[in-house]
């Protein structure tokens, strides 16, 4: 069985798919990770200057690059980059500042499109992301889109961020990046961010996580039922 989970930033997609995929015995790949250590690595090799990112530059430059993820000690998924645990490293604005940029370069997300078909081919899994329910997997058994208030999320994202110790970054920095991603995600001609038509719409602009965990739970059990 495969759940997709699809939706814009900050609306919880990783938090519940992960709850899932532990609740469920199911292995749980964030695809929005891997984006992000694609986007690490050219900012680490000088690609990104002044909001220009050298496309070429990264396309010829995949073959180098190796994405994985690991346990962590508290049963955590840890992003891991060419034998590195980045996962602190790729939760910073400047990544979210270009993320959606080089997750738009058609050879990137053919590249990463690949892997995460061939990491669903044998097992069940809960993949979230933009494209999971259209592009990846779209014959998967459970598909959710996840939304929220955007003001709601902007709180959120400046919540995380506080707690890995940005503390220069604004409310309203923070919504502007979101806005701009939601654009971005939505107006790319490569698998744009878009809701499947059977996919469960998940609100949680006014529920908690422990609900939103519960509803998807709860359409993950409807589904696997005799």
């Amino acid at each position: 069985m495969i759940i997709a989970i699809d939706g814009f930033s900050s609306t919880g997609k990783s938090t519940v798919a992960k709850r899932l995929a532990q609740a469920l015995q199911f292995i749980y790949v964030d695809t929005g990770a891997m984006y992000r250590m694609v986007a690490l690595v050219a900012i680490r090799e000088g690609w990104v200057q002044d909001g220009y990112l050298d496309e070429a530059a990264l396309v010829n430059h995949l073959p180098n690059i190796s994405l994985d993820f690991q346990r962590g000690p508290q049963g955590e998924n840890l992003a891991v980059l060419n034998g590195e645990v980045v996962e602190a490293d790729i939760r910073t604005m400047e990544v979210n500042r270009i993320v959606s940029r080089v997750s738009s370069i058609p050879a990137v997300r053919r590249q990463l499109v690949a892997q995460q078909q061939r990491m669903g081919q044998g097992q069940s899994l809960v993949m979230d992301g933009r494209d999971i329910g259209t592009v990846v997997f779209p014959q998967a058994e459970l598909k959710i889109f996840m939304t929220a208030d955007s003001d709601i999320r902007a709180a959120r994202r400046l919540a995380e961020l506080r707690t890995k110790g940005d503390a220069s970054v604004t409310l309203e920095e923070v919504r502007s990046n979101l806005l701009q991603r939601d654009a971005q995600d939505q107006g790319r001609l490569d698998s744009p961010l878009l809701q499947a038509e059977d996919a469960r719409i998940l609100d949680n602009s006014h529920i908690t996580p422990d609900e939103v965990f519960h509803r998807a739970l709860a359409w993950a059990n409807e589904v696997l039922a005799p």
